[in-house]
């Protein structure tokens, strides 16, 4: 009997500690390595002073840090725009919240071949992103610069097959956000988020042959799962990432094309 009381007694310490463990284990905040990595570690540095610690992890695959958020692995992330929040949710059920904005880094297109839109060929080969609302986001960008017209239908998840005038005749190659800086040699066009433009040394204030506008929808959120989303160390982090010295960093990082999100532009 004695010895089934001290193994019950000694399990019970033991999920004691584990249960400790968690709860002193630092927040953790998921964010696209690259440039935004960049602007989370200022972020990082200004809660600090605040007396708010949190761990920065990094993904190279934009499916991952939702899932990471829903499993508890992370606190939060940083990375992604309401389009693509609200799709993944649809798709997957997450019961996430938006707690704050970050930025928005207009999309771009590029060309190693060409110098303006319109030396591009008939049949041009155009690559965009693989993921649904980046690769909407990308067609709604080609139809405002008259490349094509999409089905009226279609929204921010449009596809290729939304495509009801195509003059001409583009082909289209989807590929994952983060590899398309590296195609543009084989491709006519390839549309790029910010980010991985920065990240693939290219400039889209002197690169990119097209660019979304300050007008743009797709500015990039703070996202918790919604049983959290009023925890006030999470609330600070936001309030750590809208400061003057990531404000600051993102200008070093992107020229004019980083533009704050929770401001209102002018």
């Amino acid at each position: 009997m004695r010895i089934i009381q001290w193994l019950t007694g000694s399990f019970i310490l033991l999920l004691t500690l584990i249960g400790c463990g968690n709860q002193e284990r630092p927040l953790r905040v998921g964010v696209i390595s690259g440039p935004e990595a960049t602007l989370m570690t200022v972020a990082q540095q200004v809660a600090k002073q605040h007396g708010v610690d949190f761990e920065i992890v990094e993904f190279t695959d934009y499916a991952i840090p939702n899932i990471a958020l829903h499993d508890g692995s992370i606190d939060a992330n940083v990375y992604q725009h309401l389009p693509y929040l609200q799709a993944a949710q649809a798709n997957q059920g997450y019961n996430f919240t938006v707690i704050g904005k970050t930025f928005i880094y207009p999309m771009g297109g590029y060309s190693s071949k060409h110098q303006q839109l319109s030396d591009l060929p008939q049949r041009a080969v155009v690559a965009i992103p693989n993921d649904p609302s980046n690769e909407g986001r990308a067609l709604i960008l080609l139809q405002q610069a008259g490349l094509i017209t999409l089905n009226k239908t279609a929204g921010f998840n449009a596809t290729p097959s939304d495509i009801v005038d195509n003059p001409k005749q583009l082909r289209f190659r989807t590929l994952d956000a983060a590899q398309l800086p590296r195609v543009l040699a084989d491709v006519d066009l390839a549309l790029i988020n910010s980010n991985f433009a920065v990240a693939g040394d290219l400039s889209p204030e002197r690169d990119a042959v097209l660019l979304e506008d300050e007008n743009s929808p797709y500015a990039n959120l703070i996202v918790v799962r919604t049983s959290d989303q009023t925890n006030p160390e999470l609330l600070a982090i936001v309030e750590a990432y809208q400061s003057t010295e990531v404000i600051t960093a993102a200008k070093q990082l992107f020229g004019n094309q980083a533009l704050p999100a929770w401001q209102e532009q002018p």
